[in-house]
C-alpha cells in the first residue's frame, strides 16, 4: 500500500506514522467521524478559537505515543513492532467512542460512558481487520503484562493528557496551559515494566500538574461553559419528557433517524446494531435539531434552542460550597416573577448541580521518578508539601435573567 501521509499539525508540525495499519484505521469511516465532533463541546461560546475536533486530538496523541516509543527504544527498552503498533492503535482509538458535542452530552443520548463505547468500536474494527487489534485492546484495558504500555495510554502522565492540555491551551489562547510535553517524553523510561520519569524532568512534571489544574479552573469548568452545557442537557431532558408524554409530542422537530432512535429509548447498553447507529451521530445531528427546535410548539424547547444558538445563555453562579437554601429560594422567585412562569415551567429554568475533578491523586498509581543511581521514588517524595490531591468542586446555579 505504501501509505506515508503527512499531517500538518499546528502544534507539532509535519508528522507521519510508521505503520501502514494506522493509516487504515485513520481512513476508516468510524475514525473520520471524529472530524465532525468538537473536542471541547460548547467551550467555543467562551473561547472562540476552541473549535478543534476529536480527530485532531487523536492524531496528536498518536504522534506523542509514537515519540514515546522511539524514546524508550533508544534507551534499550525492548518493544517489538507488534507492541509498538498496538500501543499506537490503542492511543489513536482511545476517544473513538465519543458522541456528539463530546463531554457536554456524555450519558445523555445513551447512558453509556464513552470509554465503554470506544472499546465496543475497537471490537468491531478488530473483527473487520481479522484480529489485528487484539493486542491494542489488551493494552487499552490494562490487561497486558507490561503495565507501562497502558500507563502511556491512560495514566496520570499519559499521551492523552499531554496532547489535550497542549492542544486546548493552544486553541483557547490560555497560555497558562502550556506544558513541556517534549521534555517530559524525552525523560521517560521503564523500571520493572512500569513507567518512570528521570529526575531531571521533575519541574516539567510539576508544571504539567499545575497547568492541568489551571486549565480545569479557567477553561473546562468556566462558569459560562458550564451554563451552556447545562442548557443543552436540559434541552435533551425536556425532549425525553415530551416523548414520554406523547409519541407525537415532537412532530415539528427535525431529527436524523438515528438520533430519534436513541431519544425514543433509554439505552444503557449498546449491542452491535445500536453501536452502528451511534456511529452515525456527530455534532451536525445536534445542530440540525436545535435549528428546527426554534419553531417548536413547546415553549421550553423553543426558548432553550433559541438561547443556545443565539448565545443568550443563562446566568451561572458558581461556588466552591453548596448554595444556601435562602439564596436559592430568592433566585427561584426572581426567575418566576421576571419571566412570569408557573411553578411547573420554572423547574426547567432553575438548574442546580455540581461538577468535580481530581487533577492528581497520589492514591492512583503515583507518578514515579528515577534517579541516576536507579532508585525509584514517588513524586510526593520530592514535593512533600505540594498539594497533590487537588479536588476541584464547582457547585452551580443556572437561571435566565
Amino acid at each position: 500500500m505504501g501509505k506515508r501521509k503527512l499531517f500538518n499539525d499546528p502544534i507539532y508540525g509535519l508528522i507521519n506514522f510508521k505503520s501502514e495499519f494506522l493509516y487504515d484505521l485513520i481512513d476508516h469511516s468510524y475514525f473520520q467521524r471524529l472530524r465532525r465532533i468538537g473536542q471541547m463541546g460548547l467551550t467555543h461560546l467562551v473561547y472562540p478559537g476552541a473549535t478543534h475536533s476529536r480527530f485532531q486530538h487523536a492524531i496528536g496523541a498518536l504522534f506523542l505515543m509514537q515519540s514515546a516509543v522511539n524514546v524508550l527504544r533508544e534507551k534499550d527498552v525492548k518493544i517489538s513492532d507488534d507492541e509498538s503498533e498496538a500501543m499506537c492503535a490503542a492511543m489513536l482509538l482511545h476517544d473513538i467512542g465519543h458522541g456528539p458535542i463530546s463531554h457536554s452530552l456524555e450519558r445523555i443520548i445513551v447512558d453509556v460512558h464513552h470509554e465503554e463505547i470506544s472499546l465496543g468500536v475497537m471490537d468491531l474494527l478488530n473483527k473487520e481487520f481479522d484480529g489485528r487489534l487484539e493486542l491494542a485492546i489488551k493494552i487499552f484495558k490494562g490487561e497486558y503484562h507490561r503495565p507501562f504500555m497502558h500507563q502511556l495510554v491512560s495514566g496520570q502522565l499519559d499521551c492523552d493528557r499531554m496532547d489535550y492540555i497542549t492542544r486546548d491551551s493552544f486553541y483557547t489562547g490560555v497560555a497558562e496551559g502550556v506544558i513541556g510535553y517534549d521534555r517530559i517524553i524525552s525523560m521517560i523510561n521503564v523500571h520493572q515494566e512500569h513507567l518512570v520519569v528521570e529526575e531531571k524532568a521533575l519541574y516539567s512534571i510539576q508544571k504539567f500538574l499545575v497547568a492541568r489544574e489551571i486549565m480545569y479552573k479557567q477553561v473546562y469548568l468556566h462558569k459560562t461553559s458550564i451554563g451552556a452545557e447545562v442548557m443543552l442537557r436540559q434541552f435533551f431532558k425536556r425532549l425525553r419528557y415530551i416523548f414520554g408524554l406523547s409519541s407525537n409530542g415532537a412532530e415539528t422537530l427535525q431529527f436524523t433517524a438515528d438520533l430519534k432512535y436513541f431519544l425514543e429509548k433509554n439505552i444503557q447498553k449498546l449491542d452491535e446494531k445500536d453501536l452502528m447507529k451511534f456511529l452515525n451521530l456527530d455534532d451536525n445531528d445536534i445542530y440540525v435539531l436545535l435549528k428546527s427546535a426554534i419553531n417548536s410548539e413547546d415553549f421550553i424547547i423553543r426558548d432553550l434552542a433559541a438561547r443556545i444558538l443565539g448565545r443568550k445563555l443563562f446566568k451561572t453562579a458558581v461556588s466552591g460550597e453548596v448554595f444556601a437554601s435562602d439564596f436559592k429560594s430568592d433566585i427561584r422567585q426572581k426567575v418566576k416573577d421576571s419571566l412570569k412562569l408557573d411553578e411547573e415551567t420554572c423547574r426547567w429554568y432553575f438548574i442546580e448541580g455540581k461538577e468535580s475533578i481530581t487533577t492528581y491523586s497520589p492514591d492512583n498509581e503515583e507518578i514515579k521518578l528515577v534517579r541516576k543511581g536507579g532508585e525509584v521514588y514517588d513524586l510526593s517524595h520530592f514535593f512533600p508539601k505540594f498539594n497533590f490531591l487537588t479536588i476541584i468542586d464547582r457547585y452551580f446555579l443556572c437561571y435566565p435573567t
